[in-house]
């Protein structure tokens, strides 16, 4: 093959051929080295062939120049991608139809040129001369690395409902107050037998919970070392208690509506819809994106394009994939001439962001710079200058930032990440930037009151639940600190070519620390790392760390934050029981970002030196070792602490009078009444249907998942959200019995007639009884039309209660009798109509 200059390629070694599994399945390719001609390895980013504006089609037009008369395939790995592609050849005026399976036979057999969309995976481009067929891959285009797919795994949110729920602990009933949970029990009514959850109250009193009703029931979560009264049933002490809490949200509530209302009727700038520029970066993405990191980048960028400025939370586990998004948002912004602040907590993470950013935008005309500690005073003061003039389009920094000499020419989006490490003053700054520009937060545990804004339709939030390809969880150890244990972690380390952070609590004593290590492996490079370091010197030893030259890192917890370092995969962290839950989890994920199993060794003094919130915190990270726990993690970081120091003391005896669930429920309620947008009163229907509905024993063996399984069904709004459970049921435990089909249509019915506003539903052995609630919209004409078609005898018993005589058939006959009547008072109540009251 001749050399050109102008036409550089941009397929890699054929060699490489053989390693692929093409999915392109008419064709049967004979593996002759003969037919290839390989071409030199070279990157399509170091040969100006990688994304830039208007470059797509320059690249493809050197395809066509270079594989004169050949067949051009483009592979691409995923549907979603070929989409996407589709679209951007549609900008370019290129003609290129995408197959499902490529008809090669007919397509080698036509005299011109052609190119084609195909999905599949082959690991690099290849030519096949004699047969005139060209591949090149997605990666060869875009000038990125290919990635596996995505492992489709869902991991359970924030607050999961009972599932840590253990006989005596304390719960809360919406009506009657606090209690101690008891189990379940059976009971025959009736002749008919059905679950019950048992609450026990002061004097020996007990409730019996209908699994149906477990909606009303939530588990009790306060501050450590609190120890709530129990509630006396028949006494007004609950309600009391609730009213009090109520006063004191509608005046908290208040205040926070008031300092975010400006936001509200401010208009601020709206981004234009993604054009190709945008469609081009979202391309250069080298992983294909989770269903969750989707639907929140749509959402991001819905929020940008609104008049009102956005101001969204991202909740998302270490290294799930929040600074994509991040980017995403910026490069929206930056590409109209809106500039970008980008917030981080520590100078290292400052350092990582600021090569992401840069190496991602490399082929677009934007200006990417970073202050912090490593920038010498006099760049710092010429990148201020130019931020200033408006020719930094993106700056990345630590709480320098947010100091007054910033100033910017056009600033459009601000991206916090972890903004809970900042000081009041930087957040008082950043609270008014809030007002008029987009603000986009990022967190991987959520404190309650960042939690508790969002539920109030203040902040939006977007939870990333997916998790990265090939993650495994990290395992973790809690341990003595013991010489050998630490040589063979390390040494085990080192064997798989792997690097290692050890985190000492403190930089006093961290050089003894460092002789200790190297008489253990003397064999292993170390190098220290702390905030007390000259900023050259840290810059220089993180480098190294970076480019694997070292097999060790002594640091301290200034590793902390979102640093990615997938080679990384052994953390020791010395007297972790000085370290809080969540700054413990954080450093946990500096590991485990990559396929290969991660460890992490928290290692402590003599039980006699911890204190017991201490082994607490331990237990905890313990336990919630799986992928997503940083939820959990904050939830029972609310536990340990103490909700004082999270949400301010007033509100933590809010808190302990009524609990965690049941205070951010109130608050929800009492911004939206503030809003003038009052929540419907909703209406929990008293069922006696006379038929034994239960999950047995037999089929679920585990009392606390049938717990889980009652109150997850039982907190269900929409009919057809029961068949996913249903499915799910089928595949764990197997064929359902009768007991618990006919408990999901139990499940249905309270749906339905909760919707109707139906506060009772009762089967006699006769006859239906059917009792609204006085806030139902029943019109005059309902009990006429519901009368139509059925030969039955309807009469009201009063304006809001109704007979329908009917058989004492069996249940299921009498269930798809009462559904069909509900489904038709449904259809009569949705028509407009002159109500009978």
């Amino acid at each position: 093959m001749e050399e050109d200059p102008d036409t550089d390629p941009i397929l890699t070694k054929a060699g490489q051929f053989f390693q692929q599994c093409i999915e392109l399945h008419t064709l049967s390719v004979q593996t002759n080295q003969s037919h290839m001609i390989p071409v030199e390895t070279q990157s399509p980013a170091a040969m100006g062939l990688g994304f830039r504006p208007a470059s797509f089609s320059r690249a493809i037009d050197i395809l066509r120049k270079h594989y004169r008369n050949k067949h051009i395939f483009i592979i691409c790995h995923h549907p979603d991608q070929l989409r996407r592609m589709q679209e951007i050849f549609m900008e370019h005026a290129l003609a290129a139809p995408s197959w499902t399976v490529a008809p090669l036979e007919s397509v080698i057999r036509q005299p011109s040129t052609t190119l084609h969309l195909v999905t599949g995976h082959l690991s690099s481009g290849v030519i096949f001369q004699s047969m005139r067929l060209a591949f090149v891959t997605e990666e060869e285009l875009f000038g990125k690395t290919p990635a596996p797919s995505v492992r489709r795994a869902k991991v359970r949110t924030f607050l999961t409902p009972f599932e840590d729920l253990k006989i005596h602990d304390y719960v809360v009933h919406i009506q009657y107050g606090i209690g101690r949970f008891q189990g379940l029990e059976r009971i025959l009514i009736n002749h008919c037998e059905t679950d019950f959850l048992v609450v026990s109250y002061a004097a020996g009193a007990k409730i019996y919970v209908p699994i149906e009703h477990l909606d009303l029931i939530q588990k009790y979560t306060a501050p450590e070392g609190v120890q709530p009264r129990i509630d006396s049933l028949g006494t007004a002490s609950w309600n009391r208690t609730k009213q009090k809490v109520q006063k004191e949200i509608q005046e908290m509530a208040r205040d926070l509506l008031d300092l975010y209302a400006e936001r509200e009727v401010i208009n601020g700038y709206s981004f234009s819809t993604d054009d190709l520029s945008s469609r081009e970066f979202d391309a250069t993405f080298e992983f294909e994106e989770t269903p969750d990191q989707q639907r929140t980048i749509d959402e991001v960028k819905s929020d940008m394009e609104s008049p009102r400025p956005m101001d969204r939370l991202i909740c998302g586990d270490v290294g799930y994939g929040k600074t994509e998004i991040a980017l995403r948002a910026a490069f929206k912004s930056a590409m109209e001439n809106k500039q970008v602040a980008v917030l981080v907590p520590t100078t290292l993470l400052a350092q990582q962001h600021y090569q992401t950013f840069h190496e991602r935008f490399a082929a677009f005309p934007l200006r990417v710079e970073m202050l912090s500690r490593f920038i010498k005073p006099k760049e710092q003061a010429a990148i201020i200058r130019d931020l200033a003039e408006g020719k930094v389009d993106v700056i990345i920094g630590t709480h320098r930032l947010a100091q007054k000499d910033i100033a910017f020419r056009n600033l459009g989006l601000v991206v916090i990440d972890e903004e809970q490490r900042f000081g009041v003053a930087h957040k008082e700054r950043l609270k008014k930037m809030r007002k008029t520009v987009d603000v986009l937060t990022l967190t991987a545990t959520p404190i309650p009151r960042t939690l508790q804004m969002s539920l109030m339709d203040i902040r939006d939030l977007s939870i990333i639940e997916t998790p990265p390809p090939d993650r495994l969880a990290v395992k973790t150890i809690v341990a003595r600190l013991d010489g050998k244990l630490i040589q063979e972690a390390i040494r085990r380390e080192l064997r798989r070519k792997g690097q290692i952070f050890f985190v000492h609590y403190r930089v006093n004593g961290i050089e003894k620390i460092a002789d200790f290590l190297k008489k253990l492996v003397p064999e292993a490079t170390i190098l220290i790392a702390h905030g007390q370091m000259k900023e050259r010197q840290l810059e220089q030893v993180m480098n190294k760390f970076l480019r694997r030259e070292c097999d060790l890192l002594l640091t301290t917890t200034i590793i902390e934050s979102g640093l990615d370092i997938p080679s990384a995969n052994t953390i020791m962290i010395n007297r972790s029981d000085q370290f809080g839950l969540s700054e413990l989890y954080q450093l946990r994920g500096r590991v485990g970002r990559s396929s290969s199993q991660a460890y992490a060794y928290l290692l402590v003094p003599d039980d006699a030196m911890m204190t017991e919130a201490a082994r607490q915190r331990l237990t905890a990270l313990q336990e919630f070792s799986e992928l997503g726990s940083g939820f959990k993690i904050a939830a029972r970081d609310l536990e340990i602490r103490g909700a004082g120091n999270l949400l301010g003391r007033a509100q933590s005896g809010h808190i302990a009078s009524v609990g965690f669930d049941l205070y951010l429920s109130m608050i929800q309620q009492a911004v939206q009444k503030l809003r003038g947008q009052p929540p419907e009163e909703e209406i929990n229907p008293t069922l006696n249907l006379r038929v034994s509905a239960y999950l047995p024993r037999e089929y679920i063996q585990d009392s606390y998942q049938r717990l889980v399984l009652y109150k997850r069904l039982a907190s269900l709004k929409d009919p057809d959200e029961i068949s996913d459970i249903q499915g799910e049921m089928e595949d764990r435990f197997g064929p359902l019995p009768q007991t618990v089909e006919f408990f999901l249509q139990i499940i249905r019915i309270r749906i339905l007639a909760s919707s109707l506003k139906i506060e009772r539903v009762e089967s006699k052995p006769d006859h239906w009884m059917i009792a609204f609630h006085p806030s139902a919209r029943l019109t005059e004409q309902a009990p006429d039309r519901l009368l139509e078609g059925h030969a039955l005898k309807l009469r009201f018993l009063s304006d809001f209660s109704f007979r329908i005589d009917c058989r004492d058939d069996p249940w299921e006959q009498r269930y798809q009798f009462l559904q069909s009547i509900l489904l038709q008072l449904r259809d009569i109540m949705s028509q407009p109509n002159r109500q009978l009251h």
